[in-house]
């Protein structure tokens, strides 16, 4: 992502030949004139920058855990960063004069509109102020009129309001500035009072609400789209009640349509859903917490399991001292340094990385990758049956390298103990599309063999693998209850009778 922000930026500069800004020195008095005195517009040249800034927060649900309301540590975190990002005083300037980004009229292209109305109040107390200032001097030090209490009186009022006005713009700065918006949120949270009120989760999507409107506010002044990329780690190690209320969140305070987040969510299924099963929040669904995570996770993506080589690098850097991976990560930046100064690109760009893709999984042709990814989006549940129909066949007879054996033949063989499973497994089957047009799809459309099936599985990443693994879990207990079930009949027929 560091990458294609980096390629998109200087696209951009040599497109429109304008420059990026930020809030550093004097972008930031630049920033506080914008936010004092303009109003933002969104206009069709900023629809069409394709330049990106991704801000990287990091979410550790355990460290929220002890907390009753974990989905509020995740809105205190969004808050707080942002805050850190970009500055404290712009975002409590934002809060008391910022105003909410509009779209151009026509086809205008000018950014920028000044405020009116608040330039009138603004000279407008100015105004009063040097006017009852005059009054006030002069009453008391012009000899004739220094006996007047009446102007004196009329001076000091003058003066005393048209202050005041500013006084009390600059308090409001200062109290945004002190009291940040996760202290906000913090005193919500913790008063029993005002939580048990309906207005509770209204006063925090208007934080949110506020901190939405800053980011395209900034989004303009940058010159630059702004996405804020949450990566949310360690909720499968928390409570059920707990990881529902994170998911809830994303779903309601920070998922509208405009909304710059993108949620980076890093779990194990075979320990997520039954958290969500076990809470109230899947009474509308049929209590399937497959169907709840597909809903909420755009774009699934699943690791498959390491191969031999990445398991020698993970024993690598963990036989390894702290000194020795430190001496490798400043190694390797004075070497992209240096590369980057010859002109030479330090990392492989997407498009080697891309054939280096198609080389390992022995270069499927288009049609049937196509294929391939279709079959596991849209029946991941019997897809995962002959899967791990396979790998147990592989596991019990290792010397077998070619199974000449389609998808097919495979799972009419197994289907008998699928059907005698289907009440441990039926949130997963819910998941599978129409059965016959799996046939029709392996039968006559797509008859992978069991030697694909090898060639693909290491790159399947749009199949939920703790599937599969449940699978398994499932078989092996059913092949152990068979064998006590045949002894005891046979030990039955045996025993001789009573009588």
């Amino acid at each position: 992502m560091r990458e294609e922000m980096t390629r998109r930026e200087e696209a951009e500069i040599l497109r429109s030949h304008q420059k990026p800004r930020s809030t550093e020195g004097w972008g930031l008095l630049l920033a506080l004139w914008y936010l004092a005195f303009y109003k933002p517009i969104i206009t069709e040249s900023h629809l069409r920058r394709k330049n990106i800034k991704f801000i990287f927060i990091r979410f550790s649900a355990w460290q929220y855990a002890g907390c009753d309301k974990l989905w509020a540590g995740l809105v205190t975190t969004l808050c707080d960063n942002i805050r850190h990002h970009f500055g404290a005083l712009p975002l409590s300037v934002y809060h008391v004069m910022g105003s909410r980004p509009q779209f151009a009229s026509g086809f205008s292209q000018k950014e920028w509109v000044l405020k009116t109305d608040t330039c009138l109040k603004l000279w407008g107390l100015l105004f009063i102020l040097v006017a009852g200032l005059g009054v006030l001097l002069v009453a008391l030090l012009i000899p004739n009129i220094k006996d007047n209490h009446a102007l004196k009186v009329v001076g000091s009022a003058i003066t005393s309001l048209s202050g005041s006005g500013l006084v009390l713009g600059a308090l409001s700065v200062l109290k945004n500035l002190l009291v940040s918006e996760k202290q906000k949120i913090e005193r919500l949270t913790n008063s029993e009072k005002f939580a048990s009120q309906l207005g509770f989760m209204s006063k925090v999507r208007s934080e949110v609400e506020v901190l939405v409107n800053f980011l395209s506010f900034m989004e303009i002044f940058e010159r630059r789209r702004l996405r804020v990329v949450l990566e949310i780690t360690s909720l499968d190690i928390c409570y059920p009640e707990k990881v529902a209320g994170v998911l809830n969140a994303m779903n309601t305070l920070l998922s509208d349509a405009n909304t710059p987040f993108i949620f980076i969510l890093a779990v194990d299924p075979s320990v997520i859903v039954p958290c969500l099963e076990q809470t109230g929040c899947m009474r509308g669904l049929a209590d399937n917490g497959y169907l709840y995570l597909n809903r909420t996770v755009t774009l699934p993506f699943s690791i498959p399991e390491m191969g031999a080589r990445s398991r020698l690098q993970c024993l690598e850097a963990a036989v390894q001292t702290r000194e020795d991976l430190m001496y490798r990560i400043i190694t390797g930046n004075v070497e992209r340094r240096r590369a980057k100064c010859q002109g030479v690109t330090a990392v492989p760009n997407r498009q080697q990385a891309d054939a280096e893709a198609v080389r390992s999984p022995a270069m499927p042709s288009p049609r049937a990758a196509t294929a391939w990814v279709v079959l596991a989006d849209q029946w991941p549940c019997r897809l995962s049956w002959v899967l791990q129909c396979l790998e147990d066949s592989w596991q019990s007879q290792p010397e077998m390298d070619f199974d000449p054996r389609t998808l097919w033949n495979v799972y009419q063989e197994n289907v008998g103990e699928l059907s005698a499973l289907r009440q441990p497994l039926h949130n997963v089957l819910s998941l599978d599309g129409d059965p016959e047009l799996f046939q029709i799809f392996l039968a006559h459309d797509f008859p992978f063999t069991a030697r694909d099936a090898r060639a693909f599985l290491g790159v399947t990443v749009n199949l939920d693998h703790s599937i599969r693994h449940k699978m398994g879990l499932l078989r092996g207990l059913d092949r152990l209850q068979k064998p006590v079930t045949a002894a005891r009949v046979s030990r039955s027929v045996q025993c001789p009778h009573p009588e």
